[in-house]
């Protein structure tokens, strides 16, 4: 018994030493990206923003559109495909654009919800790629882009602009015109995505929360920084003519890689390598809120920043979050070091090891787990039984590896305090707080789906069959939940200079004793035209 015990600390004790190298090692990274971040937001405050004026709202309006061109590929999506495209076509501030959504012919169930919007609106189009799905994304997208070239022909368009989207996007009215100010000076823009609202205990939901808060808070905007790339995410992002015509004819006329199951990711590099510019736009617009004051009914006018951004519900069930994290492992970490390598200068060397180092660190993070478990085992045996044969302690104070230890606890709080501050300043606090909590069900959530893709990159390997299209099933919110993400009239109005404060309190007033539409309240009002409400409306 004493002998298997022995042993048993002697590993933990070797566990001890290698996870806290690999987690110096990976915390002196994170810590060196929060670093530039906080000097970049200080050198913008300092130097930038008192000599620039910000971009406003009415300049994005003013630019003349150009024609985009949303590409969405859809298999098995009949639950959400339709209510996704109703939903661009009813918010978007934005007019010269078609939707193009490519199906396949295994799926009529997909193809019926396209037909159905089709039928009520001739800009969205349906393409049918030739082989039964799944094959995979980028296959999809690559026949959408032929389909595209195929209605330019017959429609006599000329596309400016091509957006990625997914069936489960909320799209901020503004997207598309911040796409149309940015693009032909830059190749790429790439807008933040993040997740909408979660219960407090939907852990699995929410980790998702915690990770994109971050990483398009503060990680791809350093990372533009360094680097002067940025990996697409696959949704809310747009392209160059330029850009798509530039990859495709130097890839047999294919804009995205058929072997990569993150082709987005994959895309972003190939656009550096022929030095096409890329942007993260990190960028939020001013709106007046109104909200009851405690203890009255008045109305309280308040000036909030609203986040031009795409929104999502991301998997809520372990077994989806698995899969699909699975997914971007293998082509993020896996795919990308066979097709990609190490090529490219310092930056771009550095940041595909970042990619890259969850390999490793997704499974360390488990070890560390159990040498976590084994310790407080030990203790609550010596606490239980006193009298019990004491060993070498596992970790003693003073040596290199006690301080080593201390050097990874004090860069765990470090990563645990900007995570809260990035959720906080999305979320709130409440999400902030149980940010700290989804951490250790986020890294047993990555285990899994670094085991997962391990699994199944060995399998391709002995196979040479290629892993085909692991889609996540999709939900997209009701009309209800909708509604929060959408100014409420009277907001709008202000925000426009269309009303003042105290109209809209006597509106609102009139309203709780007549039961009428604000609206119309206000016309009778003659504080705002017919027009005027039109435009709202459309806006809203």
């Amino acid at each position: 018994m004493h002998d298997t015990m022995a042993l048993l600390l002697v590993c933990t004790q070797l566990l001890l030493i290698v996870t806290s190298v690999v987690f110096l090692v990976s915390g002196l990274d994170d810590v060196f990206i929060d670093v530039c971040y906080v000097f970049r937001r200080l050198y913008r405050r300092l130097f930038i923003m008192p000599k620039y004026a910000p971009l406003t709202e009415e300049q994005l309006q003013q630019r003349p559109e150009q024609l985009i061109a949303i590409m969405i590929p859809a298999w098995d999506e009949s639950a959400v495909i339709r209510p996704m495209l109703l939903n661009i076509i009813r918010t978007l501030t934005y007019e010269n654009y078609h939707i193009i959504v490519g199906t396949y012919p295994n799926d009529l169930e997909t193809q019926c919800e396209v037909d159905h919007v089709k039928e009520q609106y001739s800009h969205v189009h349906r393409i049918t790629c030739p082989n039964d799905g799944p094959t995979n994304k980028a296959d999809c997208l690559n026949w959408i882009y032929q389909g595209i070239k195929l209605l330019e022909k017959e429609q006599h368009l000329h596309f400016d602009i091509f957006v990625m989207q997914d069936c489960e996007d909320v799209i901020h009215p503004l997207c598309y015109k911040l796409f149309n100010y940015l693009i032909p000076r830059k190749d790429m823009v790439q807008l933040p995505v993040h997740s909408l609202p979660r219960k407090w205990y939907e852990f699995t939901a929410g980790h998702y929360i915690d990770e994109f808060a971050q990483l398009h808070q503060k990680d791809l905007i350093v990372r533009e920084m360094l680097n002067k790339s940025v990996p697409a995410a696959g949704v809310g992002c747009a392209f160059s003519r330029r850009a798509f015509e530039t990859i495709a004819a130097s890839n047999q006329n294919q804009v995205f890689s058929i072997d990569s199951l993150t082709e987005d990711y994959d895309f972003g590099f190939r656009l550096k390598r022929h030095g096409l510019k890329q942007i993260f736009v990190d960028f939020s617009i001013p709106r007046t809120v109104t909200t009851p004051a405690i203890g009255t009914r008045k109305p309280r006018q308040r000036t909030t920043r609203e986040l031009v951004c795409i929104r999502e519900y991301f998997p809520s069930t372990f077994r989806a979050a698995v899969r699909q994290k699975s997914r971007w492992v293998i082509g993020i970490a896996l795919q990308g070091w066979a097709h990609l390598g190490w090529r490219g200068n310092g930056w771009t060397k550095f940041m595909l090891y970042r990619d890259r180092k969850a390999l490793l660190t997704n499974l360390v993070n488990m070890l560390g787990y159990g040498v976590v478990v084994t310790v407080l085992a030990v203790w609550i045996n010596l606490w239980l039984n006193p009298e019990a044969y004491r060993y070498p302690p596992l970790l003693q104070k003073g040596t290199w590896v006690w301080y080593l230890v201390m050097a990874n606890f004090g860069l765990a709080i470090e990563r645990v305090g900007m995570r809260m501050y990035c959720v906080q300043r999305l979320y709130g606090w409440p999400q902030a707080f149980l940010s700290v909590c989804r951490m250790i069900w986020g890294n047993v959530i990555n285990f899994c789906a670094t085991c997962r893709a391990i699994k199944l990159y060995a399998r391709y390997l002995v196979t040479g069959k290629l892993i085909a299209w692991d889609k996540t099933a999709h939900v997209f919110p009701s009309e209800a939940e909708l509604q929060l993400f959408r100014p409420k009239l009277g907001a709008l109005l202000l925000a426009k200079h269309l009303i003042t404060m105290a109209q809209l309190e006597e509106a609102l007033q009139q309203q709780t004793q007549r039961h009428r539409p604000l609206g119309v309240i206000l016309i009778d009002m003659k504080a705002i035209k017919e027009d005027d409400l039109e435009q709202a409306i459309k806006a809203a």
